[in-house]
């Protein structure tokens, strides 16, 4: 409903507050498979465009996107003297392309094949004067079809993309508490767009043995650079199980992690993934939803720095800061 609020010709939009406490949406993997298929290649045609041009920064944090209010987004990527972002508006169901010049481009989100997709994007950046010299092909996953060769991948259903967004909103907010905790070097809260999980990994400070790599279509040292120290990490994987799950594994595995108990029940450690798992469902229908994956997070953490001989300094006092809480 509008409302003034006091200035001549002025109203504002009254949200009612039980809206800001909705949230945790179900959704079936299976009911948008072939939709997170299609949308998986598009976010990798947009991922390569941001790390064709941002520069290297450690464990590749200059190539995911963030949450944000509308979707995914970029962030600011460098861009001669000045600066473009893309963002996937899982709202208005387009992509924005904008620039420091004050332009912009939308390609909209609809059924549409890869192929058709990358064309529209690059024609949109062309438009824009920017160049976008990537590898065509994609990351992290079995496919090697070319980007423009694919006529395959062609679904879009909107609500299932937007349930999705609000699924990560769910994830990136409650993760973002949980990296406050913590004092040592922490990653962002950021979404790889390589294998579509939402992640945020902390660091002991020392180094890591060279990783085996093993990913698809992957470099091995690529993963070796991701994982050349230390580290606990957690996240939200939208492939796993029945609605996807939550995640928590340590790089390299201590002896003894796989034995400890989260106490959270449904969580347990997958042999397969080598990694333990909470089902987003778990998560959803339990009567406090965020206590529950903080719960999951601390828990998990807890036994890779335990098991691990981590520094327990690293771990914020809770009372240090409680003068800034508000």
């Amino acid at each position: 409903m509008g409302e003034r609020d006091g200035r001549e010709g002025t109203t504002r939009t009254v949200i009612p507050a039980q809206r800001w406490s909705e949230g945790w949406p179900a959704l079936r993997v299976a009911d948008w498979k072939d939709t997170q298929a299609t949308l998986h290649m598009w976010m990798q045609v947009v991922g390569k465009i941001r790390m064709a041009h941002a520069p290297l920064v450690n464990h590749w944090w200059q190539v995911p996107f963030y949450v944000t209010p509308r979707g995914l987004g970029t962030s600011s990527i460098p861009y001669g003297t000045g600066v473009f972002d893309l963002e996937f508006d899982v709202v208005a169901h387009r992509l924005l392309i904008r620039t420091s010049l004050g332009e912009e481009r939308r390609v909209p989100l609809e059924p549409q094949s890869v192929a058709r997709f990358h064309e529209r994007v690059m024609t949109a950046l062309a438009d824009l004067g920017v160049e976008a010299p990537i590898r065509p092909v994609p990351t992290e996953v079995e496919s090697t079809v070319p980007f423009p060769e694919d006529h395959t991948n062609a679904s879009y259903d909107a609500a299932a993309v937007t349930a999705y967004w609000q699924q990560l909103i769910q994830a990136e907010r409650v993760i973002t508490r949980f990296r406050a905790e913590f004092l040592g070097k922490v990653s962002p809260v950021h979404y790889f767009w390589g294998a579509m999980d939402l992640a945020c990994t902390r660091f002991s400070g020392r180094p890591a043995p060279t990783h085996p790599g093993g990913a698809p279509n992957c470099a091995d040292w690529v993963m070796d650079e991701g994982y050349s120290h230390e580290l606990s990490s957690c996240g939200f994987w939208a492939g796993g199980g029945e609605e996807g799950a939550f995640y928590s594994y340590a790089y390299p595995e201590p002896e003894g992690y796989r034995d400890a108990s989260p106490g959270v029940e449904g969580a347990f450690y997958s042999e397969e993934f080598r990694q333990f798992l909470l089902p987003y469902k778990a998560v959803r229908t339990s009567s406090d939803p965020d206590a529950t994956l903080l719960a999951f997070l601390r828990a998990t953490y807890r036994a890779a720095a335990e098991t691990g001989h981590w520094d327990e300094g690293l771990l914020i006092d809770p009372h240090r800061l409680e003068k800034h809480a508000r």
